[in-house]
């Protein structure tokens, strides 16, 4: 039995001129391909900010103000991620056949820099689809893995980025010819008596490329619901829509949490500490001090947000009881036993700011247990999750 050899192999894979539709080609890719770098631009700083938000370093201490920064923010993130899947979807479909294009074997250094090209394309689709998928899972909170979301959708954003600006320095005079009057030299596309690329086999370039932005459009308004107030009677795609109980949706419930038992228990205690100085302040003597209200943004990772009004005592007023600064970093630990985020860091900014709140009220009613009774941090421009829910003890830095 006679083994194929490299001839018959390339006979049975077809050939760029097989794929005769003038719908694909550079002309597509390059216009495509603007508007999907445009839209992964936008979600990678959107989530370089998100990242800086939940681990704020000393160069870069970000305060809270403005109010709705990570809601708009992260919303920029959300939409523009869905946006990018129907605009990758066509770029890849435009640009197939150009993955058959046979490589050169003589002379060897046009050999290697072809298959490095290849290489970079490889990772920049894989990475692609990556992110895509991934964060439409983790809107859902849907996670069949075992890793890190947060830190392998951070690693993978770089790993992508990266292989763009490879790519787009790889594929700048193509892109550059395509956008030129005269097109790519063999593009068959570029044809002076068919001026509107109409193609009797399918739909025409320009009909593709607007059909792209369109639903790149529609899919950023059906998820847009979740962060903008006036369109969640349209965002049929957005999976927090509705309102939970008191008016807010539920990440992370009591149940989940393990503190069914310990949150609702008529010997709760709140613990200030400060060094050797401590004081235990009952739920019924912290709605017995002076109490704060302010309409404040929950803002979540997913994407989702909403007002609510918050009634509590300042955090601020809680450090001074233990003789802390009002500036000092606070950190934050929950009653709750399982799941993440169980202690977060209130920085300096945020615990001077008196919109800080060891919140007791929602919307004018109690805390429910899902939305973190006895006591829940509240403050502006802070992730969901860093507004720790079942607050059992405030220890003051020093």
């Amino acid at each position: 039995m006679r083994l194929p050899t490299v001839a018959d192999v390339e006979r049975l894979l077809p050939a760029p001129d097989d794929f005769t539709s003038r719908a694909r080609g550079p002309r597509t890719t390059a216009r495509v391909g603007t508007a999907l770098g445009i839209t992964f631009g936008i979600c990678f700083l959107t989530g370089v900010w998100s990242h800086l938000q939940y681990d704020p370093p000393a160069w870069a201490p970000i305060g809270p103000d403005p109010v709705y920064l990570y809601r708009i923010t992260q919303g920029l993130h959300i939409i523009t991620g869905v946006a990018s899947i129907p605009l990758l979807l066509v770029k890849l479909w435009s640009a197939f056949p150009r993955l058959f294009i046979r490589p050169p074997l003589r002379p060897a250094g046009s050999a290697l820099v072809h298959l490095l090209e290849r290489a970079s394309i490889a990772v920049l689709v894989a990475a692609s689809i990556f992110m895509v998928a991934s964060g439409l899972l983790n809107i859902a909170q849907w996670y069949p893995w075992d890793f890190s979301f947060r830190r392998t959708h951070e690693a993978m954003a770089w790993v992508l980025i990266g292989a763009l600006l490879v790519h787009l320095a790889v594929k700048l005079p193509t892109i550059r010819a395509a956008y030129s009057a005269e097109g790519e030299p063999g593009d068959p596309e570029d044809d002076p008596a068919d001026p509107d690329d109409r193609d009797e086999d399918g739909p025409s370039r320009r009909t593709v490329v607007r059909a792209a932005g369109i639903s790149a459009v529609v899919a950023g308004v059906l998820v847009a619901g979740q962060a903008v107030p006036g369109l969640r009677r349209v965002s049929l795609f957005a999976p927090r829509t509705s309102d939970g109980p008191q008016g807010l949706s539920v990440n992370r419930t009591a149940r989940a949490a393990g503190v069914l038992e310990t949150a609702p228990s008529p010997d709760f205690v709140l613990e200030l500490v400060r060094g050797s100085r401590s004081v235990s302040l009952t739920r019924a003597e912290l709605e017995a001090l002076p109490q704060r209200t302010h309409v404040l943004p929950m803002a979540c990772v997913e994407g989702w947000s909403r007002d609510a009004e918050w009634t509590g005592v300042a955090v601020r007023d809680l450090v001074a009881m233990v003789g802390g600064d009002p500036d000092a970093a606070v950190a934050v630990t929950s009653l709750q036993t399982r799941g993440a985020f169980g202690t977060s860091e209130l920085p300096g900014q945020f615990v001077a700011d008196h919109r800080t709140l060891l919140a007791l009220r929602i919307n004018g009613e109690e805390l429910s247990h899902d939305h973190g009774f006895p006591c829940r941090i509240i403050a502006p421009n802070r992730p969901g999750v860093l507004q720790t829910k079942w607050v059992q003890r405030l220890e003051v830095r020093t």
